[in-house]
């Protein structure tokens, strides 16, 4: 991965290794979020853990702070935007940040790779479709369980559109036990690019759960045995599928997607 230290002088635009986990099987990377937090306040996110997350705020000179990034960092990096905070809040259809920030990466010729819940990224494919862009939407099928985002059936449109234009990566993430395990009508849907799974990871311990690093795991068989259901389905249909942070064993050329700006 690559090494912090050598990177002290970046002001947004960070190394990923969020975990630090042996388990993450990311190739090289940035990670860049546009806003600090989120507001589609999920209740299973693993990042609830930091102080006032679901309280979105702006960043202070974030457009001059990128530029001077991105002079720092080597040529042909990919960037991952967000890796913790969802770069198409609601207030982004007014604020165009996120678009902003995305024109400026543009003029770096960067990879960028994007990963959201909302149906807001199509207002930018005309943008992203001139880049080398992959995007990676969310869906779970669980709108209970995110009340703020946008709706399983208008995450699946916005996902639709997002293929006629650049690579399209499904993150059918997490896989909840008897909530969306057999929800396999998403992906054939969608039918992806590339699909990104993995299950359900939590801060606090619960009834037969494993510790894992710094997060509490779903026991090792089960995590198994929903993780092979997934990715025997994909291959029903020719999708490849990756597995995020679960140490086991998969197919497909990258787990994020990467593989895909070859398209």
């Amino acid at each position: 991965m690559l090494k912090a230290k050598v990177y002290v002088h970046l002001k947004v635009v960070r190394p990923f290794d969020p975990w630090r986990s042996k388990l993450c099987t990311c190739k090289e990377k940035f990670s860049f979020n546009p806003y600090t937090g989120c507001s589609h306040g999920c209740t299973y996110c693993y990042a609830t853990y930091i102080p006032k997350f679901y309280e979105l705020r702006e960043k202070r000179n974030l457009f001059r702070s990128l530029e001077s990034d991105l002079e720092k960092i080597p040529e042909n990096s990919v960037i991952s935007m967000s890796n913790s905070s969802d770069p198409y809040p609601p207030v982004e259809k007014e604020r165009e940040i996120t678009r902003r920030c995305l024109e400026i990466i543009k003029d770096y010729n960067f990879k960028l790779l994007i990963l959201t819940k909302s149906d807001i990224v199509v207002r930018d494919l005309d943008v992203l479709s001139e880049m080398r862009a992959v995007v990676s939407i969310t869906i779970t099928g669980c709108d209970h369980l995110e009340p703020l985002a946008p709706k399983t059936e208008k995450r699946i449109e916005a996902f639709k559109k997002v293929k006629d234009s650049v690579p399209a990566v499904l993150r059918f993430d997490p896989i909840i036990p008897r909530l969306n395990e057999d929800k396999f009508w998403i992906i054939e849907k969608c039918d992806p690019d590339h699909l990104v799974t993995s299950t359900l990871k939590l801060k606090k311990k619960v009834e037969n759960s494993e510790r894992v690093g710094k997060y509490y795991y779903l026991p090792r068989d089960l995590r198994f045995n929903l993780l092979k259901k997934v990715e025997d389905f994909c291959r029903s249909l020719g999708i490849s599928c990756a597995f995020c942070r679960e140490g086991f064993d998969f197919k497909a050329k990258s787990c994020d997607g990467q593989h895909l700006f070859n398209l």
